[in-house]
């Protein structure tokens, strides 16, 4: 494919932008032969006015007396060569890739396909215009206030769905369910604040349509990974309509989380667009040009992301673009870092092949708005060398699916201690301990893709039904148990250790040296009744119950996430690896800040407790793992046990610590004997010592 040549364009020129008298509109379609904007008026018809071209590829108007609130589009001209990714079609009325907010809803049985159904190389000149969602002027916007306090220095992420975690909150005002006031009701933000979490990280919330398959049906994308706004606050997540009411809201949503302390952090999908394939509708980007895409040599999609289309940022402007983008919602919007949707997409060059030097790492980490935010990345896509986790270098955190798989694996009996042991101290077979901090790994039991916490407990299989793909869709690798029923039950044995068991995952997820993230709802023990891939079930399916709470893991969460406060090793900023721990003077103290223990007894050892030894980690039977930690103020004893037995356990001593007195129990029946600890299992415990030598 033979790319446009063209100067860059200053981003900030860009969109739709409200003047003394009217509005200013510029547009990026370097290839078009010309370009109409069109004003959209109530009643649905339209004004087509002809811009004017820039060199630099912009095609630009002033339109005097048009002001905030003003529906508009775009109509491009140029030629149609499907086979170089030429697909200009004037019949199709174009979002505005830089709009802030957009209005309207998209009807897929319209004309919004650039070509003749089932013959991909004919153009279609029906005109698109009411069958597609339509950009809109928005004005002025008082920017959010600043975060309260300080920036989180050891963060916890709480991942979660805007609307639906308030679908069915009884404190939320009905008209306000769903929606970013919605969110920002008191009773939400109380829950947040007072379970102990730092950051909300909030599923795509940039304008997003449903794919046709889903529509055909009847189904909606409830997740939101299928944007077409990357400027523009989600509309429907709106309680003030969608003529920019939406952006003022959701501002004050990020005001109101930064009142109470709490960090805002967007999902942001720009590895694709709602787009689709050439077979999906053509709503913007593909009708201005061929930059945005990456396309082979006959013009069609090259598709590293599974979602039709991969958007090309080895092309400058789309790289502007997409930065641009990330600063407007930091400055404009307040929000304080991002989570990247497959990101190794974005860092694919010109020949589709992963570059860990790409410009998009190296402009990010020098802009002087962008480098100063929080930066996670989810380290994979479906191309080749898509896998790339542990190697986005600093600043940036990553999401750590090893941490999920093997933390489900020992738990339900099937891992073993050594792959345990390397998540619990921050996963140094992925992040280099000596220029990554153990922040950087993101560690997750769930997440919004795959079972809740309560269902990997209580389902051994996916129960996708209702998503319509016949049980095809979904992971079959879960690493779930049922304890013995499958699905919800009224057996109070069966019940019980369900609970038992996931308040142990939480607790490895909270006394792990990491970022750790916690998934809405799982503290409530929310269900989405087996379903493990519910991004389109927009109901209760979905949404947080918040009627029948288990109590039990909401009270354990809380106080979990006050001993990570209180208890600096349990959030190192360096990884644990054995070091000798010494005073302010240098003198070495007898111990050190991480150790490994067998549950056995050891005279003649340091503390009078047995490490492990190879043998010990090479054991596959092997159900019992204590973690010790210590510097030169504190020394912790963590202790998971899996197994089916109570085994008692005894503590260390002289410089190790004494005085060992138990801070958490995760199943709540171990007890301290003497000078050792019963550990009913399965459970995670955390001791302190009371008398340590200093």
């Amino acid at each position: 494919m033979t790319r446009v040549s063209t100067t860059r364009p200053d981003q900030t020129s860009l969109g739709a932008r409200p003047t003394a008298t009217g509005t200013r509109f510029a547009l990026w379609a370097p290839g078009a032969s010309a370009v109409q904007l069109c004003l959209v008026a109530e009643d649905g018809g339209e004004r087509r006015l002809d811009t004017v071209p820039a060199d630099d590829g912009t095609w630009q108007l002033e339109v005097p007396g048009v002001g905030p609130g003003q529906r508009y589009g775009y109509r491009a001209a140029g030629p149609w060569e499907p086979a170089r990714g030429l697909r200009f079609n004037p019949a199709k009325l174009l979002l505005d890739p830089w709009a802030r907010a957009v209005s309207g809803s998209l009807d897929l049985d319209g004309a919004v396909r650039d070509h003749l159904p089932g013959q991909p190389g004919r153009i279609d000149d029906a005109d698109s215009l009411g069958a597609v969602p339509l950009s809109v002027v928005v004005g002025e916007v008082p920017r959010p206030r600043p975060l309260a306090g300080p920036r989180p220095t050891d963060p916890v992420v709480y991942e979660a769905h805007l609307a639906g975690t308030t679908r069915l909150h009884p404190d939320v005002p009905e008209r306000l369910r769903g929606s970013y006031a919605g969110f920002a009701s008191p009773a939400v933000v109380q829950h947040l604040r007072d379970l102990g979490v730092t950051t909300v990280e909030l599923l795509p919330v940039q304008h997003f349509v449903t794919e046709p398959h889903l529509v055909a049906k009847g189904l909606t994308n409830y997740w939101g990974y299928n944007t077409v706004g990357f400027f523009a606050p989600h509309a429907g997540y709106s309680s003030s309509g969608d003529r920019g009411g939406q952006v003022a809201e959701f501002a004050e949503l990020v005001s109101t989380l930064h009142d109470a302390g709490l960090e805002v952090v967007l999902d942001v999908v720009y590895n694709h667009t709602g787009e689709g394939d050439r077979d999906g509708p053509t709503l913007s980007f593909r009708g201005l040009g061929p930059e945005w895409y990456r396309l082979d040599a006959a013009g069609h999609q090259v598709d590293v992301t599974g979602c039709g289309n991969s958007v090309d940022t080895s092309h400058p402007v789309v790289l502007d673009f997409v930065l641009a983008s990330l600063r407007h919602w930091v400055t404009e919007l307040g929000v304080d870092g991002f989570r990247f949707d497959l990101a190794p997409t974005l860092l694919r060059d010109d020949r589709h092949a992963v570059d860990l030097h790409h410009a998009f790492l190296a402009q990010v980490r020098t802009d002087p708005v962008l480098s100063g935010v929080r930066l996670i990345s989810e380290p994979w896509d479906v191309g080749v060398d898509g896998y790339q986790v542990g190697r986005f270098g600093r600043p940036w955190l990553e999401w750590n699916d090893r941490f999920r798989d093997d933390v489900r694996d020992y738990w339900r009996g099937a891992g073993d201690v050594r792959r345990l042991a390397t998540r619990l101290a921050g996963s140094t077979d992925l992040f280099d301990p000596t220029s990554r901090g153990t922040s950087s790994t993101v560690n997750f039991v769930t997440a919004h893709d795959g079972f809740t916490l309560r269902d990997l407990v209580s389902y051994h299989h996916k129960h996708n039904r209702a998503n319509g793909e016949h049980g095809r869709d979904g992971s079959d690798a879960n690493r779930s148990v049922n304890h013995g029923v499958e699905g919800e039950t009224d057996d109070a044995g069966v019940v019980a250790a369900r609970r038992r068991h996931a308040r142990a995952l939480m607790a490895t997820l909270l006394v792990s040296a990491g970022t750790p993230m916690i998934t809405a709802g799982d503290e409530l023990g929310r269900t989405q009744q087996g379903n493990n891939n519910a991004y389109c079930q927009d109901n209760e399916i979905s949404w947080t119950d918040w009627s029948k709470p288990w109590s039990d893991l909401h009270a354990l969460t809380r106080e979990l996430l006050r001993l990570r406060r209180e208890h600096p090793l349990l959030r190192p900023p360096l990884h644990p690896v054995g070091r000798p721990v010494r005073d302010a003077t240098g003198a070495d103290l007898g111990r050190l800040d991480l150790a490994w223990l067998t549950g056995a007894a050891a005279p003649s050892a340091p503390g009078g407790v047995e490490t492990m030894t190879e043998q010990h980690w090479h054991d596959p039977h092997r159900q019992l793992l204590g973690m010790y930690l210590s510097d030169a103020e504190e020394a912790l004893l963590v202790w998971c046990h899996c197994g089916g037995q109570t085994v008692d356990v005894p503590l260390p001593g002289g410089l190790l610590g004494t005085g060992w007195r138990l801070l958490l129990d995760a199943g709540g029946d171990s007890v301290l004997v003497g000078g050792r600890l019963r550990l009913a299992a399965p459970t995670v415990a955390v001791l302190q010592s009371t008398d340590l030598p200093r």
